[in-house]
């Protein structure tokens, strides 16, 4: 929530003179040129009675605008947006409120905010009077379907004379962010193909109470429980030994974004580059719901902001706020004008041990090189390939011989595998070149759906599960 101090108020609605004219109305421009018209013509003529009308009509404009300009409203403006941060094509409620401070009712007010045109139209409201020490309270929604930041505010107040002679428009200093984060599709709790052993849930596993022992021992050390001596190991080495306690471990992913400019195509909501943004996120918020410590980076090799120095964010008490970091990154992230890969591969090299999954753009034979070295140093790894060689693929509906997952068109069934087996191209050769490295990688063409591709993922097969139409699964242009 944000609000203007009374005072700040006060100054708002106090202008210049010479602003105070330039808030005459048409209205009032009119009656001031009639004035003037009708006692130049009264003087010409030797009218006197034009002379009174022509009088009449020009100070009526003057009076309103000195006895709007001596107004000393108080008024103090807040804004509660909510929520704060919304997925794109949802909607986000903004309420606006106006309290009079003052010992004075106000005149006609309009309230007008500033909102972005991608958020809808700017909303105005009128209020007819505020008592002394009243409020008023109104609201409206906002909208977009393109992520990213935008600002609401500032807030504009206009008052007007009674007879509409003169307008007078002051802002308010305050203003809020509104965040349109990608839009999220729910991801299947499926075992990526490849996925190393005791990463499946990737949960944080306690130290070993009594009972719960590791069967490696290790040599007795002063202060250790004499409780935990392994007698079978003390008699075969010699020397006392204990049972070594089960040490703490945290699953970790990275999370790969491709957002090289030459690799994508088209633009707007339902441009390739936003589905691979919206599958990031998706990727992002499904392994930090399963525990994992998920790191987000890009090909730029710059890790989006994580709690720890290696630029991990580690779920714990934390989730959402974790989550919220992330999200508020993909929110901002755009197109970059790197070359290729070589970067993000460096970045790897460097610490690219866990899952690896990675939503590419076009790939051609060096990039796909590139990208077929980063598994070395991972222990599983997935990839998501744009594939502009066809259409959507495949049939819609699990089929008898899908997994299990309902008949609801998510595409994963034995039915709709067939229509797009490897991708077509150079998406062809490069998803071959990740599944020679030991990549679990698939093509993704217009309309396919995330969920189905991530169980294609899981069992590890190279071709693409039927384009079914959930969540963000539109085409792209």
């Amino acid at each position: 929530m944000t609000a203007a101090t009374p005072a700040a108020a006060d100054g708002a609605v106090r202008g210049g003179l010479r602003g105070a004219f330039a808030g005459l109305t048409t209205r009032g421009r009119s009656f001031l040129a009639a004035g003037v018209a009708a006692v130049a013509c009264a003087y010409v003529l030797g009218q006197p009675d034009l002379l009174r009308v022509g009088l009449l009509l020009a100070v009526l404009p003057l009076v309103c605008v000195a006895v709007l300009y001596r107004t000393r409203h108080r008024v103090a403006a807040s804004r509660r947006l909510a929520p704060q941060r919304v997925a794109a094509g949802s909607e986000a409620r903004v309420r606006l409120r106006l309290d009079n401070v003052s010992r004075l009712p106000t005149g006609l007010l309009m309230l007008q905010d500033r909102v972005p045109y991608v958020l809808g139209p700017r909303p105005r409201f009128v209020l007819d009077r505020v008592e002394p020490g009243g409020k008023r309270e109104v609201s409206y929604r906002v909208r977009s379907d393109l992520r990213g930041r935008y600002p609401l505010g500032p807030l504009q107040l206009r008052l007007s004379d009674p007879f509409g002679m003169c307008e007078l428009t002051r802002s308010f200093g305050a203003y809020d962010l509104l965040t349109v984060v990608p839009r999220t599709e729910p991801l299947p709790a499926v075992r990526l193909a490849g996925e190393a052993p005791g990463y499946g849930d990737g949960r944080h596993r306690a130290l070993a109470q009594v009972g719960e022992d590791d069967v490696m021992p290790r040599e007795y050390r002063h202060g250790d429980d004499l409780r935990r001596v392994h007698w079978r190991s003390t008699a075969r080495y010699g020397e006392l030994m204990v049972r070594r306690e089960e040490q703490p471990r945290q699953a970790r992913c990275t999370v790969l974004l491709d957002t090289r400019a030459e690799a994508y195509g088209g633009g707007g909501p339902d441009a390739a580059f936003e589905w691979a943004v919206s599958g990031a996120a998706s990727a992002v918020a499904h392994m930090l719901g399963r525990g994992y410590a998920v790191r987000l980076l890009t090909d730029t090799g710059d890790t989006l902001p994580g709690d720890g120095s290696d630029g991990y964010v580690a779920p714990g008490h934390e989730a959402g706020d974790a989550a919220g970091m992330l999200m508020d990154a993909l929110a901002v992230v755009d197109h970059s004008d790197e070359p290729g890969l070589g970067r993000a591969l460096d970045v790897l090299r460097a610490g690219g041990e866990g899952l690896l999954i990675a939503f590419f753009g076009e790939l051609d034979g060096a990039q796909a090189e590139l990208a077929a070295r980063m598994r070395r140093r991972s222990g599983a790894a997935v990839a998501f390939v744009r594939d502009t060689g066809g259409g959507a693929s495949g049939g819609g509906a699990s089929g008898a011989g899908g997994d299990g997952s309902g008949g609801a068109g998510s595409g994963s069934g034995a039915g709709g595998a067939g229509g797009a087996a490897g991708g077509s191209g150079a998406a062809a050769d490069a998803v071959r070149r990740l599944q020679e490295a030991g990549w679990s990688a698939v093509p993704v063409r217009p309309g396919d759906s995330l969920a189905g591709l991530w169980r294609h993922a899981a069992r590890g097969a190279g071709a693409v599960a039927g384009g079914g139409t959930t969540g963000f699964s539109g085409g792209w242009s």
